[in-house]
């Protein structure tokens, strides 16, 4: 499929996600075969969280990255936005203890003053929005000095071999199979195209370093296919 122009993109998005929102956690299952659970672990252990300490999860979504933060950091408090209100109602159905503050917000101008958080975090946001440099910017205004900002999301391999498996699962297997659960045609044929135009790990990186944040660092998971990256505030 063709990408949305970036006028059209947050709308696209937005529309998107509020079409998947029901079946978004089994679709997550799906695509990752279960190992997207083991990641959001990951990024809570990067964001590096004081006792008691405060963290944002962008782009929440169904809270899955929030509520796994909660799981290993009892102590913390977790404020999760995001710009798609069906996402987020799934999120606070699953949020029993009501935990989790919700907040409805773009990524890329969040109502937050600045140094309000130890931590903010982001998975498979950075695809989706129109700019990544001010959207990472974002968050490093609303982290304290010395604080971190960490981001998940998938990436291509470069091994060709890989690279030739990747491009077959996702743009093959992943739309088809999807197309079973999903009332929303395009959004699985979306996955894979956004995946494309989106930076490889280095780039990322220097993107980040861009917007002041330092001591960046990333690790590819599942043969290249998933980054995550984290940065230091300042």
């Amino acid at each position: 499929m063709t990408l949305p122009p970036p006028s059209e993109k947050p709308r696209y998005v937005r529309e998107m996600f509020a079409h998947t929102a029901r079946r978004y956690d089994l679709m997550n299952r799906l695509m990752t075969l279960g190992q997207d659970q083991r990641w959001r672990r990951l990024v809570v252990e990067a964001c590096q969280l004081p006792p008691g300490g405060h963290l944002l999860d962008v782009a929440t979504g169904t809270a899955d990255i929030a509520l796994e933060a909660l799981r290993l950091r009892p102590d913390i408090h977790v404020v999760g936005s995001d710009f798609t209100h069906e996402m987020m109602r799934i999120g606070k159905s699953k949020d029993s203890a009501g935990r989790i503050l919700f907040v409805e917000a773009d990524a890329m101008h969040l109502p937050f003053p600045d140094n309000s958080f130890d931590a903010a975090c982001s998975g498979f946001l950075m695809r989706n929005v129109t700019d990544i440099a001010a959207t990472f910017a974002e968050q490093r205004r609303v982290v304290r000095p010395g604080g971190r900002v960490v981001c998940l999301e998938i990436t291509r391999p470069t091994t060709p071999v890989w690279r030739d498996l990747f491009h077959l699962y996702f743009f093959r297997f992943v739309p088809r199979i999807t197309a079973f659960f999903s009332s929303h045609k395009s959004a699985y044929s979306y996955l894979p195209a956004s995946t494309l135009a989106f930076p490889r790990p280095p780039a990322l990186a220097e993107i980040m370093r861009s917007v002041g944040l330092r001591e960046i660092s990333y690790r590819t998971l599942m043969l290249g296919t998933i980054a995550i990256h984290a940065g230091e505030s300042t």
